[in-house]
């Protein structure tokens, strides 16, 4: 229980709540422009009230992303000031530039849309719309350019052991950037989908709102048979980036301990990192070298290859990939057999709108395992390669560390308790009848202390 093992385990756990939000508010963005889209085109109640009740979710699920966001930032001056000493130079200005973009573009056009809807024109309030899906989805960019140089470092020259940026481009578009960033935001707009379909079969389930549900199932069902196996190629694409610039992980994911050819895929095993072995394997031959290499006969290294100080943990990168592997899977397969029961008009069966609705979690525990593969399979350096762990981490005192650590737990706990509490209560109203706009609300209003006309008449 060192101060550096307190410190990584309190940023875990702010950062794995704080995650879940913005993939959240990515997806429902771009599901509210889409929403608001086809209002402008079809102008029925039905469009309308999906896009307020919709609205509704987002706000609470932004405010609280915004909020756990910036707690998490502190850590970098609290716990982690060896890394913004190093670091600071190019991490800073990347996450400068996401406030200074995203944040703004966000922040202007966010008071538009909450509030603007019987203030300003109909193409006005959609364009505000746009603007803040368009502003998560920069943020994103930014955070994933961050993290991802963290993961595969470029573009920069180390002075005194101080990173200074030497080409800006090659540091925002490092190696496992242009990989990473869509594999984020896909996941973001799947974990979306899961709670758009699984809220909708809820809905029919109990008998409520059963047009507004039939129709945002199936537009969820159609979304996830096209974006998942989409987010499977991208995955794909990741395991090769991985492959090639952070082989260490990779051989932690597979429990691979020993480099060869002819890699068989491990289904299942109980790493056992002090005999270097697997116990209870499931493998199937050759399969691990066709999926990690393109190749029947492809090499992958093992765990032996690299010094015992410079391997990651094994088990978590391990199960968590196949646990989100594992509800990618399930996902699609949702999907495809939603597919196949709206062809024959019987995707209404309760025990296949039971499965949505026990599938609503599955997105965003892909996307926390897939962020767990990512950050612990880096370890253990934070900046891979270079800079390890144990040196980016402020050399506080332990009861310090705990003091904290158990703060951030009750604090999270009670606020952010009750903001899941106010959205469950949301989701239990539902999409209600939506405010009806006034033909005249938007017309520009009076001029501040001007006379009223009869005034000048009389």
């Amino acid at each position: 229980m060192t101060a550096e093992f307190l410190s990584r385990l309190q940023f875990a756990f702010v950062i794995s709540f704080h995650i879940l939000f913005p993939a959240f508010s990515i997806g429902l963005a771009s599901w509210l422009a889409f929403l608001e889209g086809v209002w402008l085109v079809k102008r029925t109640d039905l469009w309308r009230d999906l896009y307020f009740f919709w609205l509704k979710i987002f706000a609470v699920a932004f405010g609280m992303g915004v909020v756990s966001g910036i707690v998490m930032s502190f850590q970098f001056g609290t716990n982690w000031s060896g890394f913004s000493v190093v670091a600071g130079n190019v991490v800073g200005p990347l996450l400068n530039y996401e406030v200074l973009t995203a944040f703004f573009l966000e922040a202007t056009f966010l008071g538009v849309m909450l509030f603007g809807w019987r203030k300003v024109s109909d193409r006005t309030h959609f364009i505000a719309t746009c603007m803040v899906a368009i502003g998560t989805l920069i943020s994103t960019f930014w955070i994933m350019s961050a993290n991802s140089w963290m993961q595969t470092p470029a573009g920069f020259v180390i002075r005194d052991g101080v990173f200074f940026p030497d080409d800006w481009m090659k540091v925002i578009f490092n190696p496992s950037f242009p990989v990473r960033l869509p594999h984020m935001v896909m996941g973001a707009f799947i974990s979306t989908a899961m709670v758009i379909g699984g809220v909708s079969a809820w809905y029919l389930l109990k008998g409520r709102f059963a047009d507004k549900s039939r129709a945002t199932l199936k537009l969820a069902l159609a979304f996830l048979a096209i974006v998942i196996p989409l987010q499977i190629v991208i995955g794909d694409m990741s395991g090769l980036e991985v492959r090639e610039n952070q082989p260490a992980k990779l051989a932690a994911i597979e429990a691979r301990w020993e480099t060869r050819s002819d890699v068989p895929l491990t289904l299942f095993a109980w790493p056992d990192e002090k005999a270097e072995t697997n116990h209870y394997a499931v493998d199937v031959p050759r399969l691990g070298s066709v999926i990690l290499t393109h190749s029947l006969h492809g090499e992958v290294k093992g765990l032996k290859d690299f010094p015992a100080d410079q391997r990651p943990p094994v088990k978590i990168p391990f199960f968590s990939f196949r646990i989100m592997v594992g509800l990618g899977f399930a996902m699609l397969g949702l999907a495809l057999i939603g597919l196949w029961r709206w062809r024959r008009g019987t995707l209404e069966k309760p025990w296949y709108l039971r499965a949505w609705v026990a599938m609503i979690p599955s997105g965003f525990i892909a996307v926390l395992t897939g962020w767990w593969v990512a950050e612990v399979g880096r370890q253990p350096w934070v900046v891979y390669g270079i800079t390890r762990t144990a040196e980016a981490a402020t050399p506080l005192p332990v009861s310090s560390v705990v003091a904290s650590l158990i703060t951030f737990v009750a604090v999270y706990l009670g606020i952010f308790g009750a903001g899941l509490y106010y959205l469950v209560k949301l989701f239990r109203t539902g999409p209600v009848a939506a405010p009806v706009k006034d033909a005249a609300a938007h017309q520009t209003p009076a001029r501040p202390l001007s006379v009223p006309q009869e005034t000048i008449e009389g």
